[in-house]
């Protein structure tokens, strides 16, 4: 079951830094990079440039190279304009029990821990149902217009049509990259084309960014889980 196999990579990846935010890595060289988390190694620093669980993808430079560090600040929620409520139309906002059932019902469907699924939610739209991006991306998940008639998606501000569109294609990102959420996140955001052609990660600091807040956002949802049940 994917549901598994995704919970014990999103648990590996919790249990790094990467869920703190992005750092921007300037050297006497001038080159600058944007990592996910960083450590000493000797007299090394190590900097991470993506969320690979196995923290495969890094790079190494002398500690003395380094001559700034500075924190990225996570970009605003995504710029989104409400789109106006007509007669007829889908319900312009959920309670939380109606989009939990919807996460629940999507998440089981695909095998996607629901909490995942919310948390791409809070950072696609703030949880708008009739959210509109500047792209044009469109409902709680932000679906572009052709990616939402390729998943059968007739009307992406129908709350349940909109997470079972953007559920099915988390799934299908998860499927081409072997449950790598990092990977699968970065190309929701950037497209598959860009992380196919970066092996990893694009170095877009709004991805970065982007997969760092969702993965912080999954992280909080647990451990407050984990309060709530006493532990």
């Amino acid at each position: 079951m994917r549901l598994n196999s995704l919970w014990l990579g999103v648990l590996a990846m919790a249990v790094c830094p990467l869920a703190g935010a992005v750092e921007h890595v300037t050297l006497k060289n001038g080159f600058a990079v944007d990592c996910v988390r960083r450590e000493m190694v000797g007299d090394r620093m190590r900097l991470y440039v993506d969320g690979a669980a196995d923290g495969s993808n890094y790079f190494e430079v002398a500690a003395d190279d380094v001559v700034r560090v500075e924190t990225v600040a996570d970009p605003p929620q995504p710029a989104v304009a409400k789109a106006p409520v007509v007669a007829g139309a889908a319900p312009a906002s959920l309670t939380k029990e109606e989009m939990r059932e919807m996460l629940t019902h999507a998440g089981t469907a695909h095998h996607i821990d629901e909490d995942l699924l919310a948390s791409v939610v809070r950072a696609e739209s703030g949880g708008q149902v009739r959210a509109v991006s500047r792209t044009g991306a469109r409902g709680l998940m932000q679906l572009m217009p052709g990616t939402a008639s390729e998943l059968g998606v007739e009307d992406s501000f129908r709350p349940d049509e909109n997470i079972a569109g953007g559920s099915a294609y988390l799934d299908t990102l998860l499927t081409r990259y072997h449950d790598n959420v990092a990977l699968a996140l970065a190309a929701y955001n950037a497209g598959p084309a860009a992380v196919d052609r970066y092996h990893g990660v694009p170095p877009y600091r709004e991805t970065r960014a982007y997969v760092a807040r969702v993965i912080r956002e999954f992280n909080r949802r647990k451990r407050m889980a984990l309060v709530a049940r006493g532990q």
